[in-house]
């Protein structure tokens, strides 16, 4: 299964504008399988009082080791990531896609709040995308009550206080506009964030990395799940369209709220051959200032 390709801007426009004047009319411009899901848990919302989400369910489609030179250090990244989890004082939960259950320190692996979801399709290529479908098809087992549910990729960091902040404001969904790309070559972080007149060529977070939007889902209703699946076949760029569309708009965390390292040696960008803007995004817009850059030391685990 490879990567569903996005809809061009024009036809979002004219989707979004159509939904929100009649489905019926959305329906008559040959949605993708991901806009026709987005319309049918929006018709499905319709009218009705969103519950309130009692934790954030995090899925992460971690790489195979048959698909990497060094597991050790793809684990040993996992393991991170999974501390700037535990890091958290909100009620949060995280479920592991591979083929093969990660080896983890005895902290993470007895941690009841970390689980393994075992992958088994033969079928060859890249397999992020089955993952994620495979994720999103076992919400119904792991997730009872509703939650917010984020694609994290496996090697990127979550700031403390970002899961306290989701319940706490019980918005549709949250986008990380917002966030730190760093290079593991260098040790540089850049800020990205939406352009502004002093830096017009910057980009918001979620247009770098994929961890980067959590959204409402509520398992009472079988469009939400279904949806989730759909939109993470996507590229993340996709995202906040989709989410409009589906009638719950995420609004920006109020902070900068994941790390992105890039040039750690087994980048799932790296191997797409596509890490090389963001590097230069980082030398760009690198941060100089050492009281920034402490606390961004502070707040995230150590990469």
């Amino acid at each position: 299964m490879a990567q569903v390709p996005a809809t061009p801007k024009m036809k979002r426009r004219a989707l979004r504008l159509a939904a929100a004047l009649s489905p019926s009319l959305a329906e008559r411009l040959s949605p993708a399988l991901s806009e026709q899901a987005a319309l049918a848990l929006r018709a499905a919302r319709h009218g009705q009082t969103r519950p309130r989400a009692e934790e954030v369910l995090f899925l992460l489609p971690l790489v195979g080791p048959e698909h990497v030179g060094d597991w050790q250090a793809v684990t040993e990244r996992l393991a991170q990531t999974l501390r700037s989890f535990r890091r958290q004082s909100g009620a949060w939960r995280a479920v592991i896609c591979c083929q093969q259950r990660p080896p983890l320190p005895r902290a993470l692996a007895e941690d009841e709040r970390i689980s393994w979801l075992p992958f088994d399709d033969p079928t060859p290529g890249n397999d992020k995308w089955r993952k994620l479908a495979a994720l999103c098809n076992h919400l119904g087992r792991v997730c009872k009550a509703p939650a917010y549910v984020m694609s994290f990729d496996a090697d990127d960091l979550l700031r403390d206080g970002a899961v306290t902040e989701m319940l706490a404001r019980q918005a549709p969904g949250y986008l990380v506009e917002q966030g730190y790309v760093m290079d593991h070559a260098t040790g540089d972080v850049a800020l990205a964030g939406k352009p502004t007149v002093a830096l017009p060529l910057r980009k918001p977070f979620w247009k770098l990395c994929g961890s980067c939007m959590a959204l409402h889902h509520d398992p009472a209703r079988p469009q939400s799940a279904t949806f989730l699946r759909e939109m993470t076949q996507h590229e993340h760029r996709m995202f906040p369209y989709l989410a409009a569309l589906s009638g719950q708009a995420p609004v920006p965390l109020q902070r900068p709220s994941v790390l992105y390292v890039l040039n750690h040696g087994e980048n799932f960008g790296a191997r797409r051959g596509r890490v090389g803007f963001k590097t230069r995004f980082v030398q760009r817009f690198r941060l100089e200032d050492p009281a920034e850059l402490a606390q961004v030391a502070e707040e995230f685990p150590a990469p």
